[in-house]
């Protein structure tokens, strides 16, 4: 049986195994250590399995893998395309390092400078779970050997955002600046599609006749990939189809709304633009009375913790502090108008 085992002058170690007759195995590692359980596993595994040969690294780069993860389950994503390329961008920004070398602490220096350059935790957030995803789906499809790099990286914990929704001066406003500013006649129909039904704004843009029939709009190119029926009034439901009559189907004019957005004065956050009228359904249907798993499913959130963000504007929320709490058996503490209770 031929060995050698051999330190190069850059300090790593060469290990030139032959255990059996014509299977001869060469591999260079970092430490001695290595080149040792090298030799010693290429020995044990020939003699229990002849045929047996050590399977070589994945030497593949991040490209590579975005590209296997697009052809094997990435193909049948709604937004493939806008995700691919965040993951492209992603590894382009990280020198497209060699996949199974990432590390967390890579990822965690470029997730730095991405802050740093302003760009937001949650969308930092967004992007670490792409990326999680490509491994994982690959891991699991049996496309890499290796467990996910990322898993020990922890996405940024966030201050939760306040959602803006739109008063009924607002809303006046606002629906008048798109009938003064916008030029295609789809935005105002859209918009109030969106205002009405608490879905968001791609979802009423791509309607169609056939889906709003009997008080009701179906929902089917939804985020979820749920199909979600809404009612509608009569009035609106006759609307819908007088405009598609007269105009034929909405076309594109997200950035039609954003001009009367800003045309109209209104301030809104970064993000909330079109969003703002699903807010604004959700925190009025609240406001006034609503039902919290009615709004989840009127909606479409899978989670009802999704929801739970409107639930603070209901009439009654968490009015039992004040009747069950502690406090109210010693309300002469506090009450000015009430008598001190004698000392006995």
């Amino acid at each position: 049986m031929h060995m050698a085992i051999e330190q190069l002058p850059d300090g790593r170690w060469k290990v030139d195994v032959e255990p059996v007759k014509g299977k001869r195995f060469r591999k260079t590692v970092k430490t001695k250590a290595e080149a040792l359980r090298f030799e010693a596993t290429c020995r044990s595994k020939v003699i229990d399995k002849p045929d047996w040969s050590p399977k070589p690294r994945d030497r593949r780069r991040l490209f590579d893998l975005i590209g296997r993860w697009r052809l094997l389950h990435g193909h049948a994503l709604s937004d493939i395309y806008r995700t691919e390329l965040v993951l492209n961008r992603m590894a382009r920004e990280m020198g497209n390092p060699v996949a199974s070398q990432l590390t967390g602490a890579t990822y965690t220096a470029y997730r730095a400078g991405r802050l740093l350059s302003g760009t937001s935790g949650k969308t930092v957030n967004n992007q670490l779970g792409y990326l999680c995803s490509v491994f994982n789906v690959l891991r699991q499809l049996g496309e890499i050997d290796y467990e996910n790099p990322l898993a020990s990286v922890k996405p940024l914990k966030l201050q939760e955002r306040e959602l803006t929704y739109l008063s009924d001066a607002h809303i006046d406003r606002l629906f008048r600046a798109i009938q003064e500013h916008c030029r295609t006649p789809h935005t105002y129909m859209v918009a109030m599609i969106c205002l009405a039904t608490g879905c968001r704004w791609g979802e009423a843009q791509a309607l169609r006749p056939e889906r709003v029939r009997d008080g009701h709009v179906l929902f089917v190119n939804t985020k979820g990939k749920r199909r979600r029926s809404v009612p509608i009034d009569q009035a609106l439901h006759d609307r819908i189809h007088q405009h598609y009559q007269e105009h034929g189907l909405f076309t594109n004019c997200r950035d039609s709304f954003d001009y009367a957005v800003s045309m109209s004065g209104l301030t809104l956050p970064a993000g909330q633009k079109t969003h703002v009228l699903r807010h604004t359904f959700a925190s009025h249907f609240m406001m006034n009375g609503g039902n919290i798993l009615t709004l989840q499913k009127v909606l479409g959130h899978a989670s009802l913790n999704m929801t739970m963000r409107y639930a603070h504007l209901a009439p009654d929320y968490l009015k039992d502090v004040i009747t069950l709490g502690p406090i109210r058996g010693f309300r002469h503490f506090f009450d000015t108008q009430a008598e001190a209770a004698p000392v006995e």
